[in-house]
């Protein structure tokens, strides 16, 4: 797929700027690399507490469920930040990032983290301390973000040397 020349003209200013000027280029890295540490990080390490009190009293249940309703706003935060920093990227080398399958298999992976991310809130409310019902679906869902966080990353890098 190649990028609309309009498209390419509109971003050539930003493009310019972004290629030439190492502070601007490397302050934007930092976001996205550093929104993605905020984002992944937080949903990771809640993942693996989902994936251990799955199986654990209910007090430690209980309290693990407050703390994942609390680390949404931050995994949030983390992919917002990664969002805009990104999309600032993709308006530096347009033309070239528009046609790198990795790219799509990218975005592709992080549409999947934010559906799994919808399905993984929605089983979140159901479930109940001290209750075998629908743990085993959070931990499923759970289990499924680490892998899309992890792959998303991995795509990153392959991105990264394209």
């Amino acid at each position: 797929m190649s990028a609309p020349a309009g498209l390419v003209a509109l971003v050539k200013p930003w493009a310019d700027l972004y290629a030439d000027n190492r502070l601007v280029s490397s302050a934007v890295m930092f976001l996205h690399l550093g929104g993605l540490l905020l984002g992944g990080g937080g949903a990771v390490a809640a993942d693996r507490d989902t994936i251990r009190n799955s199986r654990t009293s209910e007090a430690e249940q209980s309290c693990h469920l407050s703390d994942l309703r609390a680390v949404h706003r931050i995994v949030l935060l983390g992919l917002a930040v990664s969002l805009v920093s990104g999309l600032l990227m993709l308006a530096a080398d347009l033309e070239t990032l528009l046609g790198l399958v990795v790219f799509w298999v990218k975005m592709a992976l992080i549409a999947l983290l934010l559906i799994n991310g919808v399905v993984l809130t929605r089983v979140e409310r159901t479930v109940r301390p001290g209750s075998a019902a629908n743990w085993p679906r959070l931990r499923a869902v759970s289990a499924i973000s680490l892998v899309l966080w992890f792959a998303i990353v991995l795509a990153s890098t392959f991105l990264e040397s394209a």
